[in-house]
């Protein structure tokens, strides 16, 4: 087939999947599963390659993302239910002050959001800004938006966050620099998006606090409440441990057992089975909570982990049909005619995925699939395959409207218009998406 067919072809993918996830209302992993078949028939695949590809597809991308989401949702439940998140959120609170609470909470969701999926994140978090907003800490815009902000990206750019771990792994980036990249570009992100975004459409935009707003005072498992120190050492430890094997393999000879071992000690699967162990036994085991407790607080965490697990491999089917059909390639050799940096290319790739079918998670998997052909013969350094996942996943985040679930979420949560949701949260999710993929472009002419 030629390129444009091919290329029709993707977008004719896209096209369809918005159709049967938006108006057929079919469940997401059944969708992808069907527009990834159609995809490989009307490329020309022979159909016993599509069955394949399908495994290929499923296995390849769980085998990484079914430990790391599965291990992440239960670090983060215990971290939850034990008051370790709650201790963060008010520790800040408290250093900030409440003429600064939306510097603070921003913060908090920067921090408390990486064990977690964005929604979980908003659900546990939300009663600190409602309680802010009752206290007298500012206006239930600037607090909200700021909170939103702080989530939403860690979400899109820091590691072991499930969307940009799952881009790292499967653009074989180096973890280590994504975590610095990811930092790089998230925290200036999350000030213009949050803090400051949120303060200046406060002025236009003004919300009553909801109705349905309770107290802020959470329940905790087990004796007495987890220190400040700990709570943030245990949020905090993955990260050295997977930064560290990157900053110290740099200085060790690479066939020495050594340097196995750093490989071993950094890699994001044993990270966060560290991370979970001590939060099993410093939050529970110590205070007096009965692991038969813990085990359920683990299970009730694999439940809704469950979907991600299954959305997300599923999306990696979609993926691998688009790479094995020639779309993919298609559409790389096209966008590399085009002479555009390949991060730039990442990012507007991203957009337009997620422009047109509202999953973050969806878009970064499908610009994983269109842009992956193109980055091979390129023999770009774990460095700088880093900067072209926090490009895609700024884009992913982009131009967030009715078809996002996040669009409702923030709707529903502050009772807002839809107008009102498109003047804050919408034009917050760009200036963030738009902001960190900036700042990956200009570091990607100093990184080689």
């Amino acid at each position: 087939m030629s390129d444009i067919s091919l290329i029709l072809t993707a977008v004719g993918s896209i096209v369809l999947l918005l159709f049967l996830v938006m108006k057929v209302r079919l469940h997401a992993v059944v969708s992808l599963i069907i527009v990834a078949m159609l995809a490989g028939l009307c490329s020309g695949m022979e159909p016993s390659q599509i069955a394949k590809t399908i495994e290929k597809g499923m296995g390849g991308t769980l085998g990484f993302v079914a430990v790391v989401v599965a291990l992440g949702a239960m670090f983060g439940k215990v971290m939850e239910a034990t008051g370790a998140l709650d201790q963060i959120a008010h520790t800040l609170l408290n250093h900030f002050g409440e003429k600064r609470a939306h510097w603070a909470i921003a913060v908090t969701g920067f921090i408390c959001a990486l064990p977690l999926f964005f929604d979980v994140a908003v659900v546990l978090l939300i009663g600190l800004a409602f309680a802010i907003v009752r206290r007298g800490g500012g206006s239930m815009v600037k607090i909200g938006i700021a909170l939103l902000a702080g989530i939403a990206s860690c979400q899109a750019f820091l590691i072991p966050a499930p969307g940009p771990i799952l881009v790292a792994a499967q653009l074989h980036a180096n973890f280590g620099y994504m975590i610095l990249f990811g930092l790089l570009a998230g925290i200036p992100a999350m000030i213009l998006g949050g803090p400051i975004w949120g303060a200046l459409i406060a002025k236009k935009v003004h919300l009553e606090l909801p109705e349905h707003a309770k107290s802020d005072e959470v329940g905790r498992e087990g004796d007495g409440k987890p220190t400040f120190t700990l709570a943030l050492g245990l949020v905090v430890l993955p990260l050295v441990m997977i930064g560290l094997k990157t900053i110290a393999s740099r200085f060790i000879d690479p066939h020495s057992s050594a340097y196995g071992w750093l490989q071993f000690i950094g890699h994001p699967f044993t990270a966060i089975i560290v991370a979970c162990l001590a939060a099993f036994y410093l939050l529970g085991v110590r205070r007096n909570m009965a692991p038969s407790r813990i085990m359920e607080l683990c299970n009730e965490a694999i439940q809704p982990a469950g979907v991600i697990i299954l959305v997300t491999g599923a999306g990696g089917v979609f993926k691998q049909v688009l790479i094995d059909s020639g779309v993919g390639g298609a559409l790389g050799h096209m966008l590399a005619s085009s002479g555009l940096p390949v991060v730039l290319l990442a990012f507007i790739l991203a957009a337009a995925v997620r422009l047109i079918q509202g999953s973050a998670t969806v878009a970064m998997l499908t610009t994983c699939g269109l842009i992956l052909p193109m980055l091979e013969p390129l023999g770009l350094s774990g460095a700088q395959l880093s900067l072209v996942t926090i490009a895609i996943g700024g884009g992913a985040i982009v131009f967030s409207h009715v078809n996002d679930s996040g669009f409702w979420l923030a709707n529903r949560f502050f009772s807002m218009t839809e107008k009102q949701t498109l003047q804050t949260w919408t034009v917050m999710e760009t200036i963030i998406g738009t902001s960190g993929a900036v700042i990956a472009m200009v570091l990607s002419v100093f990184v080689h």
